[in-house]
């Protein structure tokens, strides 16, 4: 398959293969009557950033302890027969650490870190966090603002790299595989809908039925580490 180009959605479902809880699963134990729009958003930073601050990083010393899985590791593989791309909607590392080269975050990475005030990036210590707690002061930039994690929360916009990077991967697609989202997230639910109006097949992973299963070119009820080590071979009798 020389000179052919696969783009690939990923979603929560495909990092919780690898043991990473979604956004609604983790809402137990410390966190279990915090209104998540507290703990996701630019307002609840404003008004509790150690809240904040003590939620994302409880989540990246999680996520760092989770391996990729065959999913991830399979997606990498690909790229000794095709060109691939993966856009994410997962904050996590795992496609990275799975071997892939070319991953753009819609969501930013738990795995950044920037100053709130001038943008700069953080790249210092981080406090160790053995068990969750309800808060941590978060570091404190050169310029006197507060190091934040680099994701997007409620009311922010997608970064700008990210986004046109993931447009022109979805358009210069010839073959689109969208895993473990439900395709209801706007603007990145919008994605597959453009490769799709664009000509280009779109072939979704999903246990589940999504928004985007009626509409696929082809739509497996599977999961991504059992499904994803052999599409690649598969695809040209899938797709006819």
């Amino acid at each position: 398959m020389v000179n052919v180009q696969v783009t690939v959605l990923s979603g929560a479902g495909i990092s919780a293969e690898s043991g990473v809880p979604t956004f609604r699963d983790v809402e137990t134990g410390l966190w279990a009557k915090v209104d998540p729009y507290e703990i996701s958003s630019s307002d609840g930073w404003q008004r509790h950033p150690e809240k904040v601050w003590a939620w994302y990083l409880w989540r990246h010393y999680m996520m760092k302890a989770v391996q990729p899985n065959d999913g991830h590791r399979a997606i990498a593989a690909w790229e000794d027969h095709a060109e691939v791309h993966v856009v994410t909607q997962n904050v996590d590392d795992l496609h990275e650490r799975g071997g892939s080269s070319r991953v753009y975050h819609l969501h930013g990475s738990l795995f950044e870190f920037r100053c709130d005030r001038c943008d700069l990036p953080y790249d210092g210590p981080l406090p160790a966090m053995p068990e969750p707690v309800e808060v941590v002061e978060p570091p404190t930039c050169v310029c006197g603002g507060l190091i934040r994690p680099n994701v997007v929360w409620f009311g922010e916009g997608l970064p700008a790299d990210a986004w046109d990077r993931s447009v022109d991967a979805v358009r210069n697609a010839d073959v689109a595989i969208v895993v473990g989202t439900s395709a209801v997230v706007y603007p990145a639910a919008g994605l597959p809908e453009l490769a799709l109006s664009s000509g280009i097949p779109v072939i979704e992973i999903n246990p589940e039925e999504t928004a985007l299963s009626a509409s696929a070119t082809l739509s497996l009820r599977a999961k991504a580490a059992s499904t994803l080590p052999t599409l690649l071979q598969r695809l040209p009798a899938l797709l006819g």
